[in-house]
């Protein structure tokens, strides 16, 4: 012990460069732990959620609410009208849980529309969804759009009439008119909840347009 403790002294570099590979370690673990578990972030690319949400906004995504979810044994399911981010499937099959992505769009972020075992219909420019609660089907958006500038825009395209499965939600972006946003109602089809990265919890970029979600 005292040789290990007069070799210390004699190299104080060797000292200082241990303890910098510790620091760099705890960082590096830190990091992961954080990205991972606790919250993410992502670029927007594109104008699919126009125009509430612009190409090249840095978001903030919150994984500890899907993290907590899992750690529980559940899955992680949203709230209507919350804006989310999710893993891609394959290009070359259907979205389905345990395949990466292997196309340029490896992550998606849309707004949540439906959930398991609600009908949606998408006709004459107007989106409806129907539920037991609503059997005359109502707008999700109604709650959703704080204003013109914010939130769904009016007219939604496309011809729509399915049922969404087990499991499953309907998502779609905001600037729905003709085929700005692929999502549920163009090609991409419904979610698994085990593809989903979490909901956006802020904008943190451009620094003038600062705001919670």
């Amino acid at each position: 012990m005292d040789n290990q403790v007069s070799f210390i002294r004699r190299h104080p570099l060797l000292k200082d460069i241990f303890s910098l590979i510790i620091f760099v370690l705890f960082v590096i673990l830190g990091t992961y732990f954080l990205n991972t578990y606790i919250m993410r972030s992502y670029n927007v690319v594109g104008a699919s959620m126009e125009n509430t949400l612009h190409g090249k906004d840095r978001l903030i995504v919150n994984r500890a609410a899907v993290s907590l979810s899992h750690f529980f044994g559940k899955p992680y399911v949203p709230e209507r009208g919350q804006i989310i981010v999710f893993l891609n499937g394959d290009a070359s099959g259907p979205l389905t849980c345990g395949v990466e992505a292997s196309i340029r769009d490896q992550y998606i972020i849309k707004r949540v529309i439906a959930f398991p075992g609600e009908r949606v219909v998408v006709k004459d420019g107007k989106l409806t969804v129907y539920n037991k609660e609503h059997p005359e089907g109502f707008n999700p958006d109604e709650s959703t759009r704080k204003s013109d500038q914010d939130g769904p825009k009016k007219y939604t395209a496309g011809e729509v009439d399915m049922t969404v499965p087990e499991d499953e939600i309907f998502v779609a972006g905001d600037n729905r008119e003709g085929t700005h946003s692929y999502d549920s109602r163009y090609g991409l089809g419904t979610i698994p909840y085990c593809r989903i990265i979490g909901p956006v919890l802020l904008r943190l970029y451009p620094f003038d347009k600062i705001r919670l979600f």
